[in-house]
């Protein structure tokens, strides 16, 4: 009887010693299941994440490659819902890849405005001239991507030398070249054509006797105060890159009078000033009427 009552009682304890071990564990079990759930639900939070940037990565594309074919935009709103913030969301960061992309272009080319013609297989290049802040006259030039650059089509006045300009800056290989070389020309004639009607405009007093259509000569009959003596003065730009003349000549009855200081002066305002403005201070100075 003593024995088993003995057995009874360590029994007893043994299983008082597990109950107490355990619930010492569970405590610590159950901060582990915590600890997994709240890691499990990172894991799915991420997954989301990757699963929204996958398919708004592939929307993108899809944009893009319709915006690359040229699709009307009211094609493009019609393939998703318009009245969805999450599609003018991924409209509006499509078509800001896309200016990036073309802003990129446009540095890579020097800053001229191009588009992409028949599907791509051509470009038109768009070559802008301004003169002292005023924009004027713009020439476009259509060009063949293969099998080599051939300029196709364009604007350009015949008294440009295109050709000459294409091979002389190796357009082949190096087109940002001819382009800046071409627009050097450009802008050089478009600013002397500017010079010439400011002048017509602002010295009425002063006749244009002859002038080219490149205006690259330009002779004018200047009147001195004293005696009203004609003087004529002609105007050279061998320098077609430039809107100064490389060369002033006076001619006039008094033979003297180009070789005076006074006039040499002249001579020199007129090479390194915009004739209009040249002529203004020269009015001013009581050298012309």
């Amino acid at each position: 009887m003593e024995g088993a009552s003995t057995r009874g009682v360590l029994s007893h304890l043994s299983l008082l010693e597990v109950q107490v071990r355990s619930r010492k564990t569970q405590p610590q079990q159950r901060s582990r299941v915590k600890e997994l759930k709240a890691e499990a639900e990172a894991l799915m939070i991420q997954r989301e994440k990757l699963k929204a940037e996958i398919q708004t990565h592939k929307s993108l594309q899809k944009l893009r490659m319709s915006m690359d074919k040229q699709c009307p935009r009211e094609e493009e709103e019609e393939e998703m819902d318009e009245d969805s913030e999450d599609s003018q969301l991924l409209w509006l960061m499509a078509r800001h890849t896309h200016l990036k992309d073309l802003l990129h272009a446009h540095h890579l080319i020097g800053g001229y405005d191009i588009i992409k013609t028949r599907q791509g297989k051509g470009v038109c290049v768009s070559v802008a001239t301004s003169y002292e802040g005023v924009c004027l006259d713009t020439y476009n030039l259509e060009i063949d991507l293969k099998p080599k650059l051939r300029i196709s089509r364009h604007n350009v006045p015949p008294f440009i030398p295109l050709n000459s300009l294409a091979e002389q800056s190796n357009m082949q290989t190096n087109i940002r070249a001819f382009l800046d070389t071409l627009s050097r020309h450009l802008n050089a004639f478009a600013g002397r054509k500017q010079q010439l009607k400011l002048l017509k405009e602002q010295h009425k007093s002063v006749e244009v006797m002859e002038s080219n259509v490149l205006c690259s000569i330009l002779v004018l009959m200047l009147t001195v105060p004293r005696e009203k003596t004609a003087v004529l003065c002609t105007l050279d730009y061998t320098d077609h890159t430039r809107c100064l003349p490389t060369r002033v000549h006076f001619d006039c009855e008094d033979k003297e009078l180009p070789d005076s200081p006074e006039w040499k002066k002249n001579c020199s305002l007129l090479m390194e000033t915009p004739v209009h403005k040249a002529l203004l201070t020269m009015k001013k100075m009581g050298n012309i009427v």
